[in-house]
């Protein structure tokens, strides 16, 4: 079908383009060791949104000592990508762990030999999730698909490791 001449110029008019490039971000968690819910906008078009990001860096302090930092807003870009790269754009993702003070990561590393010493969760660049009713396997490879940062699979544990380091993969 095609366009009539007064179609056309709304059709190639920047605010339709504009409009959808500004399409608000969403995310929804839950946080397994602490039971608390968020669901937040962070980010509309190219502006991440201050007061979304601030909740969010609270949300995902370290649940053992109550440290916040600030985390690296990459980090949800490739959350929500993988939601919609998973067809569930209203999916919530389960919490396991996100920012680590420098004590809680040391204490770790003495329980696990799996913990590294200079972690990305230390720089608030990392997070350990899973997705109720859907395998880690399939989080798994659709995390590596999308080719950005690293992932590590955790079967035992069920869960995804995501972060905004190098592309990389373990446990695959």
């Amino acid at each position: 079908m095609a366009l009539s001449a007064a179609a056309a110029p709304v059709a190639a008019s920047p605010f339709f383009s504009r409009r959808s490039a500004e399409r608000p971000r969403v995310l929804s968690f839950r946080h397994l060791h602490t039971d608390e819910w968020v669901d937040v906008t962070y980010r509309i078009g190219d502006t991440y949104q201050r007061s979304a990001l601030l909740r969010l860096n609270q949300f995902f302090r370290d649940f053992r000592t109550g440290d916040v930092t600030t985390m690296d807003p990459q980090l949800f870009d490739i959350l929500y990508d993988l939601k919609l790269r998973l067809g569930d754009p209203d999916a919530r993702f389960d919490v396991i762990s996100a920012y680590r003070s420098p004590a809680t990561n040391a204490r770790l590393r003495k329980a696990s030999r799996g913990v590294a010493k200079n972690s990305l969760h230390l720089h608030g660049q990392a997070i350990d999730v899973r997705f109720p009713d859907l395998s880690t396997r399939r989080l798994r490879d659709a995390a590596v698909s999308l080719g950005r940062g690293g992932v590590g699979y955790y079967r035992r544990s069920d869960f995804v490791h995501l972060d905004t380091g190098a592309v990389r993969s373990w446990g695959v």
